[in-house]
């Protein structure tokens, strides 16, 4: 029997990118429902890596705690070529970043996204498959099938697809997905390993032969557990899938990504690869789970169509060198999900959706061909000077500048600063007028959407409380506002929020000097960047973002 629901966003799939974007929904009060044709979430450690990016995403939405008890710290990779040890690694930041790299299995991932969504009522609608929808100028009806085969029909004002690489959504929309595939199958196991390497470090051991192509692989990511990693080397030929399948075309849309369901590896296939490349002699045991995997790259036309959306593997597939595929979905999920709770609202202009494939699709492109590059090349023959690649394999250099929703660069010499459409970087020594000790700016930025960050000397001057008013009155009160002093400056000339930047971090950090009007958006972006501040300017940029009539 088919009954009809309304709910402001129906998101399918219910991996990490989808449950980062029905979390932040919820979190912002926007009624979504959030299927997975699963009956229950996978035991598979697929994506391990976590970038600090992500880390920081996790903090702004009020998780991050939950995932650093689970994880473990990745500190570097070991590399050896032919059994010789080669420079090792070292994953450093400046320390102005205020998280590292680490490991995570997915499982444990989805896990504590699922705890955290399930703290404002919603749950993942299990056993439940998206499999087909229409759209008008007023929504989307889409059709779902439970696991007992009953039907349902769902009306939502918005679609979001985070259907994995074989996407229904991404399909029914007719985006195309063109790349191809790479020729090597893999194999991957969750194992123990009794060898003394360093804690905390990858291993990366390969084989070249006379000609320098190299003909055998280990890699090993390190996992919560005494001694445990996720293992991935070069598959023999008796699991091969492809000699299974005889080349047929295995997958049902011709995307052969991800985990396979042929032969799995047992403990001595992993053996035998251990015994010809590890660094030191060692024994694999407790395998957990094992699989044959394929690696495409693919990449969608556009990442939505009127009010249906792509995120994820979905809208890009590619491999997974430096751990940047759910990492880039998550942030995918999450620069969408802040402009959706204000579409859903009626709070949004209409340019704020169309931003989301201006921002997101070309930062998709950029990892498809680096990954891509990777994969065949090896990152040390990234030309980029050590301490840029870092920043980058972090994360952290992604960046909107020319999006239409973000303002111009500073005309007046402080180019070398963080500029609209930059990622706002964290800061310390934030002294409250209360609080006995210093905050970071992500402490004063958590668990808020649209922040005001008002910088200078004398607010009282500077028009502090003008200013926020105006961005208080044009947003209908979703923009906060706060004042960052140099250190000296009066306090006594605001009602607003002060903090001192007591040790001139926020000064250095963002190359403020002058009276300086920041926007930071509800994902860590700066929307804007005013020297000198108008409530003229201020109204310009705002009127980009909310609905003013």
């Amino acid at each position: 029997m088919v009954h009809t629901d309304v709910t402001d966003v129906l998101i399918a799939g219910a991996g990490p990118v989808g449950l980062t974007a029905a979390a932040e929904l919820r979190r912002r009060s926007v009624a979504c429902r959030i299927v997975d044709r699963l009956p229950a979430r996978l035991p598979f450690a697929k994506a391990v890596g976590i970038q600090p990016r992500t880390l920081e995403i996790w903090d702004r939405m009020g998780l991050v705690r939950a995932a650093l008890d689970a994880a473990v710290p990745m500190r570097g990779q070991l590399t050896y070529v032919n059994g010789v040890e080669q420079a090792r690694i070292d994953l450093a930041l400046p320390p102005e970043v205020p998280y590292g790299f680490a490991a995570l299995p997915q499982y444990e991932t989805e896990r504590i996204l699922d705890e955290f969504l399930s703290r404002f009522g919603t749950r993942i609608e299990r056993g439940t498959e998206l499999v087909s929808f229409t759209q008008d100028a007023d929504g989307v009806t889409s059709r779902l099938v439970t696991s007992s085969g009953a039907e349902e029909e769902v009306r939502s004002r918005f679609l979001v697809g985070c259907d994995g690489a074989h996407s229904v959504v991404r399909k029914a929309l007719g985006l195309t997905f063109e790349g191809g595939a790479f020729p090597d199958e893999y194999m991957l196991a969750d194992v123990e390993a009794d060898w003394d390497l360093p804690h905390g470090y990858g291993v990366r051991a390969m084989h070249r032969g006379a000609d320098g192509v190299v003909d055998d692989l280990l890699v090993c990511i390190p996992l919560p557990g005494l001694g445990r990693y996720r293992m991935s080397m070069l598959v023999p030929p008796e699991l091969s899938t492809a000699r299974q399948s005889e080349g047929a075309d295995r997958s049902r849309d011709g995307v052969e990504h991800g985990l396979e369901g042929g032969r799995a590896p047992s403990l001595p296939h992993i053996q035998a690869v251990l015994d010809r490349l590890a660094p030191q002699p060692t024994t694999a045991s407790a395998m957990r789970w094992s699989s044959v995997f394929r690696i495409s790259h693919r990449m969608v036309d556009r990442y939505a169509e009127g009010r249906v959306f792509v995120a994820g593997d979905a809208a890009h597939i590619h491999p997974p060198t430096g751990a940047q595929g759910m990492n880039t979905g998550i942030q995918d999920a999450y620069n969408l999900a802040w402009k959706l709770a204000l579409a859903a609202e009626g709070a949004a202009d209409p340019r704020l959706l169309t931003s989301y494939d201006a921002e997101r699709r070309p930062v998709g492109e950029e990892v498809v061909g680096r990954t891509v590059r990777h994969a065949a090349e090896g990152i040390q023959a990234d030309p980029t000077d050590p301490a840029t690649l870092m920043l980058r394999e972090a994360q952290l250099l992604v960046a909107y500048r020319g999006s239409p929703i973000v303002g111009r660069p500073d005309p007046d010499g402080n180019g070398d600063g963080p500029q609209p459409g930059d990622r706002a970087p964290d800061c310390g020594g934030l002294a409250g007028e209360i609080a006995a000790y210093p905050s970071r700016l992500y402490d004063v930025l958590r668990d808020r959407g649209h922040v005001l960050l008002l910088y200078g000397h004398d607010p009282a001057g500077n028009q502090f409380d003008e200013l926020a008013a105006a961005a208080k009155e044009l947003s209908q009160g979703r923009v906060e506002a706060c004042a960052v002093l140099a250190d000296g400056g009066p306090a006594d000339g605001t009602r607003l929020p002060v903090y001192r930047d007591s040790r001139g971090e926020f000064g250095r950090i963002y190359r403020a000097q002058d009276p300086t009007a920041f926007v930071v958006r509800p994902d860590g972006y700066l929307g804007a960047r005013l020297c000198p501040p108008t409530a003229q300017e201020l109204a310009a940029h705002l009127a980009g973002v909310f609905r003013t009539g």
